[in-house]
């Protein structure tokens, strides 16, 4: 799946599950989890910067 525009929308709604699309379980994901727990807001910018990339 490497729709950017299909990723940039889940990233929006569910960050980590667009995370997850696009790089798969690591540290990337772990990373946007732990945004997730603090605020989504970062987590969304982390989405969708790795989603750009």
């Amino acid at each position: 799946m490497d729709n950017k525009i299909v990723l940039i929308i889940i990233a929006i709604l569910l960050a980590p599950v667009a995370v997850f699309l696009k790089k798969g379980a690591g540290k990337d994901l772990v990373i946007n989890i732990i945004l997730c727990f603090f605020f989504y807001f970062p987590a969304v910018i982390h989405a969708i910067w790795l989603i750009t990339r």
